[in-house]
């Protein structure tokens, strides 16, 4: 079961490159201001390493917005599930 905290952006990695769409970070950086983030962002912790795939947008946003952590879903899962993600 995934457990949901705040961890710090920097210790987040995203290994697939995303473009995202500028509209929708502006908006989501404004929503996040004013009313803070509202849905986490899915996280793998692979030997105790964070890796994010999903909630690029939020990601990007609350990086934008100089916040030093963000609220992540997190889900525990062997160097297996990692590499089917990295495939």
């Amino acid at each position: 079961m995934a457990k949901v905290q705040e961890i710090p952006l920097n210790q987040i990695k995203r290994p697939l490159p995303r473009i995202n769409d500028p509209n929708k970070v502006k908006t989501l950086m404004e929503s996040i201001a004013e009313i803070g983030q509202q849905e986490p962002i899915d996280v793998l912790e692979v030997d105790g390493q964070y890796y994010g795939f999903s909630g690029c947008h939020r990601y990007e946003a609350c990086q934008r917005l100089g916040q030093e952590t963000i609220l992540a879903r997190v889900r525990k899962a062997p160097r297996s599930v990692l590499k089917m993600h990295l495939a």
